[in-house]
């Protein structure tokens, strides 16, 4: 799912507040959602929906329902950010912290505080990453292991289980049919876009008529652009490189399905050649008026010798209301990211780091627990049975309880794989191999530097004479001194790195003003 840059237009956003009973000198429901409020008001994202939770602990996520409820709706793409007040408010267990934003994450959902400028947990945005990348071979594995059985279920036509598809009921054989309420409704969607109804104005008939969707919500543009693209309106169950035609009754036929597909092929290109070409500005949304407290956003102007030229400016600083210059774009980032490759220099460092991000996961879950002690006892049944066969003690029922522990044994494994996707323990060697795998980054590579800037940088605080950056380690503050960057740039001193020349400070004499 795409994922629009937070501080851009047309964001969409949720608040998410929570109250605990057990301590009554907490913020009220009221007043978080006041703060959150005008908070999104003046980044100016549009509020669709609130989720709150009274009277509930933070510490067990998912005996939240409210907070659970939220998390599935974000993979529906209805929403781009969800607000708190604080970002304890969200959970107070780093562990399930860290996991709920990597969900939200693959959703393009992301989550910010009204009141707090940094993340109160630096590793965790670490973790965060580290999950995205050990979470892919948990999902190959299972991939491997649920792939046997559901290209089974292509051929054979019958479901393969998640969403039932807008339009269709299951039976009890899990074979696809005509739902007679919403199957004439799919028809008319897509004969609707083909004679040339915007998107926009289906949506808008269907809810005006109260029409919902299978999960009892109102119609989006996003769910009607899905639901043009689906080729199973046409007919075809399609899983990997099997295609049946036999097992779904169609909905639309293949000339107005190919019209509503040319139609969307000519908008998308329409969009894209309106879209502006902007330079990137690689710390968007991470950096802070060290002053003010204010946002630091990228600006560009045109000189008098035609030269466009870039930099970040505080946003106060246009109402005169903060005397902060304007820095360089090429000065700040280059700055960061230099800072950031010092980092891998520093074998105590990264080791400290790996430690803390390991620690930060707990033990495995209860229910890993239990599935591994089961699979056990099942192998250890499997292993009697071979043996039985073996001696020659078999009887009608041998065959049929060897296939049926067999069948267990394969479900055990993918619940296990799913529960590891979900909460993965992670190896400190992993996370350490992961880590210093950056320090090979190609810096001339923009996408690579937006990655280590995502991934290492919590925040940057900018001053007139210095860059605080706050990094994602506990302790992780560090202060270069622009003279001293801008005369090693002027000596031009190919073989000595700017590095040497940054005056690294600890937090002593340096208390940026924390944003509101």
């Amino acid at each position: 799912m795409s994922k629009k840059v937070i501080g851009s237009d047309n964001m969409k956003a949720v608040i998410y507040a929570r109250y605990s009973s057990d301590n009554q000198r907490e913020e009220s429901i009221e007043g978080q959602l006041r703060e959150c409020l005008a908070f999104a008001e003046r980044k100016g994202y549009t509020v669709i929906k609130t989720y709150v939770d009274r009277a509930i602990t933070g510490k067990k996520a998912e005996n939240r329902p409210e907070f659970q409820q939220m998390i599935a709706d974000s993979a529906i793409g209805e929403f781009d950010v969800i607000i708190v007040w604080k970002l304890d408010r969200f959970s107070r267990k780093k562990y399930d912290s860290v996991i709920y934003k990597y969900k939200l994450k693959k959703n393009g959902v992301s989550v910010i505080s009204a009141t707090e400028p940094i993340d109160n947990s630096p590793e965790g945005r670490l973790m965060e990453s580290i999950f995205e990348g050990f979470g892919e071979y948990y999902s190959d594995e299972l991939a491997q292991k649920t792939g046997r059985g559901m290209t089974e279920n292509a051929i054979k036509g019958t479901f393969n289980g998640g969403t039932i598809t807008y339009g269709y009921t299951i039976d009890k054989d899990k074979h696809f049919h005509k739902d007679p309420a919403t199957a004439p409704i799919v028809t008319e969607i897509f004969e609707r876009y083909a004679e040339g109804e915007p998107i926009r104005n289906i949506v808008d008939m269907l809810n005006s008529k109260g029409i919902k969707t299978n999960n009892g919500r109102k119609f989006t543009y996003h769910f009607i652009n899905w639901l043009l693209k689906n080729r199973r309106y046409l007919g075809e169950y399609t899983f990997r490189d099997i295609t049946n035609n036999e097992a779904i009754p169609p909905l639309v036929t293949a000339e107005i399905f190919e019209k509503c597909q040319k139609r969307l092929s000519t908008n998308k290109h329409k969009s894209a050649s309106f879209r502006k070409v902007e330079e990137k500005y690689l710390l968007t949304g991470k950096v802070f008026c060290g002053y003010c407290g204010n946002t630091v956003s990228g600006i560009s102007g045109t000189g008098k010798d035609n030269k466009r030229y870039r930099y970040y400016q505080c946003m106060t600083s246009k109402t005169k209301k903060c005397h902060k210059k304007p820095i360089k774009k090429d000065l700040l980032e280059n700055s960061v990211i230099r800072l950031i490759m010092q980092m891998f220099n520093n074998k105590s460092l990264i080791k400290r780091i790996c430690d803390t991000c390991y620690s930060l996961q707990s033990t495995e879950s209860t229910e890993l627990t239990a599935l591994k002690k089961q699979l056990k006892q099942n192998k250890k049944e499997i292993n009697n049975i071979m043996k039985a066969i073996k001696a020659g003690l078999v009887t009608k029922s041998t065959k049929a309880e060897l296939e049926h522990l067999e069948d267990e044994q394969e479900r055990l494994e993918i619940e296990i794989t799913k529960e590891q996707i979900v909460r993965p323990i992670i190896s400190r060697e992993f996370i350490e191999a992961w880590i210093m795998a950056f320090a090979k980054s190609n810096l001339k590579n923009q996408e690579q530097k937006q990655r280590l800037i995502d991934i290492f940088v919590n925040c940057v605080y900018v001053y007139d004479d210095k860059i605080v950056v706050m990094f994602n380690y506990k302790d992780g503050e560090r202060a270069i001194m622009l003279d001293d960057v801008e005369n090693a740039i002027k000596k031009r001193t190919p073989k000595m790195s700017v590095l040497l020349c940054l005056s690294l400070v600890t937090r002593t004499g340096i208390e940026p003003m924390i944003p509101p």
